[in-house]
């Protein structure tokens, strides 16, 4: 492993980091979109899903949320995990890069929703049913695209999660199906003892980066969180399309 890789694998996520520090998320679709440029998916994300599972289970524990997010999110965590084991293999298969294009696209279009302040809510009542189906359909994106923000995160705003709350359900459910996908990519044999060192770099400028992000996040008022947090989502989802349509057309 080269010393400009290792500081390309710091940069990127020192920057994933900070995009997860301040909104909860997007590590792995950040680092994932930038270490592409230089390397196969496949290595890229051997190198990305431990520090996601470890910068995950830090923030599943930063709040005091956690028995009450387990209680309310558990069918949609176990629908995820289904969803996820049923489509094993996708995420490496050749029509992987089609469902990323579409999964940009739709969060593009959820964030230009939540922009346009057009909501919807979930009842308590029906928190559960719902959940477990949104969870499968997770997973199936998941096992896709190894991102697993849609459906799950407007379920999660529409049962009345808010900033630090959300913050900690992200890291709590992102745990969950991070570590399940991890089990897809060993099975696949893409995590080997290759990838310690870049692994290691990356998971020390990750902390630092969610560090930093968190003390940015700490001093937003609500309603300015909920604006950037749709305008990061409106980047991301351009970003992630916007690379899978270069990189299928450049083969």
């Amino acid at each position: 492993m080269f010393e400009p890789l290792l500081i390309l694998i710091a940069a990127a996520f020192l920057l994933a980091g900070f995009v997860k520090g301040v909104i909860g998320l997007g590590l792995p679709t950040v680092s994932m979109g930038l270490l592409a440029v230089t390397m196969p998916p496949s290595h890229a994300l051997a190198i990305v899903i431990v520090p996601a599972i470890v910068t995950n289970i830090w923030q599943t524990f930063v709040g005091p949320y956690l028995r009450d997010i387990v209680r309310r999110l558990w069918p949609l965590m176990v629908g995820t995990v289904i969803g996820i084991w049923l489509n094993a293999g996708m995420l490496t298969g050749p029509y992987a890069r089609y469902g990323t294009i579409v999964l940009g696209a739709l969060l593009v279009i959820y964030a230009m929703i939540g922009l346009s302040k057009f909501s919807f809510k979930v009842a308590r009542s029906d928190e559960k049913w719902i959940g477990g189906i949104v969870g499968v359909m997770t997973g199936v994106v998941s096992a896709a695209t190894g991102v697993q923000v849609i459906p799950s995160m407007p379920f999660m705003q529409a049962i009345g999660m808010e900033k630090d709350e959300l913050v900690q359900a992200l890291g709590v459910f992102f745990t969950v199906a991070t570590v399940a996908l991890a089990f897809n990519l060993t099975s696949a044999g893409l995590l080997s003892a290759a990838t310690a060192l870049p692994g290691a770099v990356a998971m020390a400028a990750a902390f630092a980066g969610m560090y930093i992000g968190q003390t940015v996040r700490s001093r937003m008022q609500p309603e300015a969180f909920r604006r950037w947090f749709l305008i990061a989502m409106i980047f991301l989802g351009l970003y992630l399309a916007g690379s899978a349509i270069y990189n299928t057309l450049a083969r």
